[in-house]
């Protein structure tokens, strides 16, 4: 039991990390698709949709395993 509750913890804590990257991506891609159905242009909201896919891919790739070692190596811990 102890197990399941570990695994369903990090999958929320994943999930939260998820949104924290995308998150911005999602509303504005919900937005973009509201506009739409109401006849409406969503070309504005996808605009943003698309540069906020941008930035969080680009702090994707910043937060990698060997960044934070490096980071915590600067930092002097050990």
């Amino acid at each position: 039991m102890t197990e399941y509750v570990v695994v369903v913890a990090l999958v929320a804590v994943a999930a939260i990390a998820v949104y924290q990257l995308f998150g911005q991506v999602l509303r504005a891609q919900t937005a973009a698709m509201a506009r739409e159905l109401a006849g409406e242009s969503g070309k504005e909201a996808s605009g943003k949709a698309q540069k906020a896919a941008v930035k969080a891919n680009s702090q994707a790739k910043e937060k990698t395993l060997k960044s934070f070692t490096g980071n915590a190596a600067a930092g002097g811990g050990q």
